[in-house]
């Protein structure tokens, strides 16, 4: 008698009435949105802040360039001694104090320029302040050598080079980026969920094998299906938890924002306001423009169907083997001698997906490591927005399935014997031994 729905349901239902997990299940959201609110109003306020930066320029050259803004005030000092500078700067609490020496020679001018401040300075405000003077002494150098500035500046030529396939279909390097960006992300989500839930469906087994329930329960039913139902019933559970986190991370949210009056989504950090301000570029408005063609491009429908069934392929595997390990100790303290080598060929899969795919997606690793069931999950997934065969990707989840089943083959030989011992730690050896029962 098929007793596989029965199982799942035992196993769902004792997942998602457990008060752990129902706590959890609420609790982890609002954690997570309380820690995004806290940095989201202590970003608020330190936006609102205004910077005061004195300038001692003793060159004479470059006091010009500093125009105030509404995030950073400068007051430029004349004709006064570098101590009294710095006195000044710490009596009106400046941020800092910029010090630009006299200096004969440009090329000299790079060892001229200090900057004083209480604090450690933000990288942001130091760049941004090399780049105004930088930009000013490049320009008084040409000048100083007869070269027309404005000249130059339109003499610039901006090379975007035009990425097409010998069939006529245009790419782009933004192409690549977003591709990457999805094997990544695809990657990691596949990763977290087998970390998680994985963990979840061998300390299950554990705790059913101490408290002797399983004897009760494996005279009645196979040790395949009482396996599979336990994998399959907590995916479930998980997947309930995942999309309750989506609901309500969502309406706290917005209840957040309303009311702290805080916009998330809208939270400018100092690269986000040089970002605003760049956006004013014609050239940037292009580029963005750029991103949405390449979203466009991608292969919408292969990626979603086959994240979907390498996604579920790849999570079956390893669950298998969290259950197999469940059943073969006592505790968790003995699993870290298993896990480990499990979780070996995922983080493999995840490295070679970001530092070769990426580089070259048809190449000869890539290719092995997308057939590799241990690796396919991730390394296909990151494959396919470069354009994979499809048969490719069907030799590839026909060879994941098939290692699934031996996989839970594989793992139900140990998991009928070793659901059975107690007070032992087995070996790699006794299981050998017990694959062979």
């Amino acid at each position: 008698m098929n007793h596989l729905p029965l199982i799942i349901k035992r196993e769902y239902f004792t997942k998602v009435k457990n008060k752990p997990f129902i706590v959890m299940t609420f609790l982890s959201p609002m954690i997570v949105i309380a820690l995004i609110a806290i940095v989201a109003y202590i970003s608020k306020v330190n936006n609102d802040k205004v910077h005061l930066i004195s300038v001692l320029d003793e060159s004479g050259v470059v006091g010009e360039v500093f125009k105030s803004s509404e995030k950073i005030k400068y007051n430029v000092l004349d004709n006064i001694s570098l101590e009294a500078a710095k006195s000044i700067a710490k009596e009106t609490k400046s941020y800092g104090l910029l010090h630009v020496q006299q200096w004969d020679d440009f090329d000299a001018i790079s060892n001229k320029v200090y900057f004083y401040s209480e604090e450690s300075p933000s990288l942001i405000i130091i760049s941004d302040l090399e780049k105004k003077i930088g930009d000013e002494l490049t320009n008084l150098k040409l000048e100083q050598n007869n070269v027309n500035v404005a000249t130059v500046h339109h003499s610039k030529i901006s090379i975007d080079i035009v990425q097409e396939n010998f069939d006529g279909e245009k790419t782009s390097k933004m192409d690549s980026l977003l591709k990457l960006a999805f094997g990544g992300v695809a990657g990691y989500l596949l990763f977290m969920f087998i970390i998680i839930y994985g963990n979840m469906i061998m300390r299950s087994v554990i705790e059913e094998k101490t408290s002797r329930i399983i004897e009760v329960i494996i005279s009645s039913v196979k040790p395949v299906q009482l396996m599979l139902g336990k994998i399959i019933g907590t995916s479930l559970a998980g997947i309930t938890q995942f999309v309750i986190w989506i609901i309500l991370g969502g309406v706290l949210m917005t209840v957040v924002s309303l009311i702290f009056d805080i916009d998330m989504g809208q939270l400018q950090t100092p690269q986000q306001d040089m970002m605003l301000q760049a956006m004013e570029n014609s050239e940037l408005n292009m580029q963005i423009q750029n991103v949405m063609a390449s979203f466009y491009h991608l292969p919408i429908t292969n990626l979603i169907v086959a994240f979907i069934l390498f996604f579920i392929g790849g999570y079956l595997l390893y669950s298998s083997l969290y259950a197999a390990i469940g059943a073969a100790v006592d505790s968790e303290t003995d699993t870290q001698q298993f896990v480990l080598p499990i979780l070996m060929p995922l983080i493999l899969a995840v490295y070679v997906g970001i530092f070769t795919v990426i580089e070259d997606p048809h190449g000869t690793v890539s290719v092995v490591f997308s057939f590799i069931p241990f690796t396919s999950p991730v390394v296909m997934l990151m494959r396919i927005p470069f354009g994979v065969p499809l048969w490719q990707q069907l030799v590839a989840l026909l060879l994941l399935i098939f290692t699934f089943m031996f996989t839970v083959w594989f793992a139900a030989k140990i998991y009928r014997v070793g659901i059975l011992m107690y007070g032992k730690k087995p070996s790699y050896k006794e299981l050998i031994k017990w694959i062979k029962y």
